[in-house]
């Protein structure tokens, strides 16, 4: 079939096999390029489909020649429906692993069930014995608490107050104001449970009572500050509050991985293009102008760079991991560069649909929107008959 992009809202319900494959391919040289890292030998990534779950998978195997398992919920083929973008992401990482002879496997389901947690306890044990990096890269807006029953669904929502600002609809590029009312106790803490630590905390309990976690073992999960522009509706509301708890988690998980001599890490990571920022109000204007001033520093970054970085530059140097006073590692320092806010905030005060285009990036935005799903992508003939479906060999 060809397939073509199709909209709703800040989703495409449609995503192009060659085009996620070429993404992959242009993400596994870049990480080439960039020389071997002497980092972890076996990982599991929680959330290995796309984005920062995704890089990070890529630079293990590709970075390190390490053994990887991934975890992941995403959505084949059906008759004259393409498969999700991360589906076909992971065709093609797992074709690429193949060729160059790395070990890689992949399960998908629901990562917060005690089921797929079993099912990857007892995939590491028959094949790997133990891994010594875990990333827990989660983006569900969804979650079941396999103890409780309950499901929880997260809301994007400020707290104590209601919330006016601009944003803009990246599609016709209109700067427009938004208003939000202000979250509930019951918004919080819904939210709190699907995107806060209590999931990571369950995966490395379960891990550690088999004895999957190798001597020394890390784990890494990945968050957001921002600046003061969009904390209202970000570090402030209600999935900073959930953000909050995955960095306490982090001290928590430490402790208990203290029998391994392990340790768990939060990665502050910058702004980037992804599902998931695309629905947050305000995030998107934020993003078009942070990447006009990122690019023109020459220090723009994508989640490939962003993590390539964060294992060269911060996790496996030989040294011990810089962090911050609240024991975070910073991968965020180029973005939160006061040169850089400063610029961000007077060119926000300038910001209108007239002047965007011209004072932002956002057809960069755009590009990176469509790229999500294998759209947009250099070197791929979108005229083509594609055939989409494709199934993930490794899977468990």
């Amino acid at each position: 079939m060809i397939i073509e992009p199709r909209m709703r809202g800040f989703i495409c319900l449609t995503s192009h096999p060659t085009g996620c494959e070429q993404n992959v391919i242009n993400q596994i040289n870049y990480v080439k390029s960039k020389g071997a890292i002497d980092g972890p030998k076996k990982v599991l990534v929680i959330g290995a489909s796309t984005g920062f779950g995704l890089a990070s998978r890529i630079t293990s195997a590709f970075g390190s020649n390490a053994a990887t398992v991934g975890v992941f919920f995403e959505k084949p083929a059906q008759e004259g429906k393409p498969g999700s973008p991360g589906w076909y992401n992971t065709v093609a990482f797992q074709k690429e692993a193949k060729k160059a002879g790395i070990y890689a496997k992949s399960i998908n389901g629901d990562a917060f069930s005690n089921e797929v947690k079993q099912k990857t306890i007892d995939l590491i044990k028959a094949d790997l014995g133990q891994v010594d990096l875990v990333i827990y890269s989660l983006a569900s807006p969804v979650r079941t608490n396999p103890v409780t029953g309950v499901t929880h669904r997260s809301v994007l929502k400020p707290i104590g107050a209601s919330f006016s600002n601009k944003t803009v609809d990246f599609h016709t590029g209109n700067v427009s104001t938004v208003s939000i009312e202000p979250a509930n106790e019951e918004d919080i803490t819904n939210t709190v449970a699907v995107m806060g630590g209590e999931d990571w905390g369950m995966w490395i309990d379960q891990m550690l009572a088999a004895g999957v976690l190798a001597e020394g073992a890390k784990t890494v999960a990945y968050s957001y500050i921002g600046p003061a522009l969009t904390e209202a509706v970000y570090r402030k509301g209600t999935i900073g509050r959930a953000k909050d708890d995955l960095e306490a988690s982090a001290f928590t998980i430490t402790d208990k991985l203290k029998s391994v001599h392990g340790k768990a890490y939060v990665s502050v990571n910058k702004a980037l293009v992804t599902q998931a920022s695309s629905a947050i109000p305000v995030i998107p204007l934020y993003i078009s102008l942070l990447y006009k001033v990122m690019k023109a520093e020459g220090i723009h970054e994508g989640c490939i760079e962003q993590i390539q970085r964060l294992y060269a530059q911060r996790l496996y140097t030989g040294k011990p991991v810089p962090t911050d006073e609240k024991g975070r590692i910073r991968i965020d320092d180029w973005e939160m560069r006061e040169d850089v806010q400063a610029k961000v905030a007077a060119l926000w005060e300038q910001a209108t649909t007239e002047s965007l285009a011209e004072i932002g990036d956002l057809k960069g935005y755009k590009n990176d929107f469509l790229n999500l799903f294998g759209f947009a992508v250099d070197k791929v003939d979108y005229l083509a008959d594609v055939n989409e479906d494709l199934t993930i060999e490794g899977l468990v």
